[in-house]
């Protein structure tokens, strides 16, 4: 298993804001570890800076040795590392089928002029891509929705759709931005669950942003906290949820 990420001094500001300050991180493969912190606190902003959408300002990003600062998003993408999004970004006007079969084509083993006249390996492809597809779709209990459009699916499907359209890119890493917002008890629960099959069905590495507490001291094995863009605990969950400074960051002075 791969999938090693080394994240080291990374700094990031936007004009005079540093909205990432000295940020270190280090997940080895297969290790499911949660990154927590106040709105505002710069956690999305390492999600966008690992996966390309900003440059870091300073500091290495490493993959498998592969440095990611400089690389485009498609490229990081196809290195091993794939993302869901705080709001689910799925093409709502596609079918569910359709929104899988577009990540595939990282992988596609067709060039642009045998599409463009569906010729060569155009159709023997297309036919595995839409089989790897349906596989997916199976495991994830949405093959009866395929030719539904992925709008119509209840808001937990589509999260579901979010998460398998992340795996048909064939990631070793997996990022997932608060996965549980806008759920119930009842539904963290399940999605609680689901994370550890994916992780174990996949054998991924994941780093997970998330505001559910319940959530992340239920599944992940380590947390580190951030506020104001630096890195303020890390540890176990028992060691993180009596740290003073997180106390203080997510409750105000007491």
């Amino acid at each position: 298993m791969s999938g090693r990420l080394e994240a080291r001094h990374v700094t990031h500001t936007f004009g005079g804001l540093c909205a990432v300050d000295d940020f270190s991180l280090v997940l080895e493969p297969g290790e499911l570890v949660g990154l927590i912190g106040p709105n505002g606190a710069g956690k999305t902003t390492v999600f966008n800076l690992i996966t390309g959408v900003y440059r870091a300002t300073r500091g290495s990003i490493r993959f498998d040795d592969i440095e990611l600062v400089g690389r485009r998003p498609c490229r990081i993408t196809a290195c091993g590392i794939a993302r869901t999004f705080q709001g689910i970004r799925l093409f709502k006007d596609l079918t569910v089928l359709d929104n899988v079969r577009i990540a595939h084509y990282a992988h596609m083993g067709y060039s642009q002029l045998e599409a463009l006249f569906r010729a060569g390996r155009y159709h023997a492809e297309e036919d595995r891509i839409i089989g790897q597809s349906r596989e997916l779709l199976e495991k994830f209990g949405l093959a009866p929705f395929t030719a539904e459009l992925a709008s119509s699916l209840p808001y937990g499907q589509q999260r579901r759709l979010e998460i398998a359209r992340a795996l048909a890119t064939k990631p070793q890493l997996l990022l997932l931005d608060e996965p549980a917002a806008g759920m119930n008890p009842n539904e963290i629960a399940k999605l609680m669950e689901f994370i550890r099959w994916v992780q174990r069905e996949y054998r991924l590495t994941v780093l997970l942003i998330e505001h559910q507490m319940r959530l992340v001291m239920g599944i992940c094995e380590r947390i580190q906290v951030l506020d104001f863009g630096a890195t303020i605990a890390q540890g176990t969950p028992d060691e993180v949820r009596h740290t003073p400074r997180v106390l203080e960051a997510y409750l105000g002075p007491q």
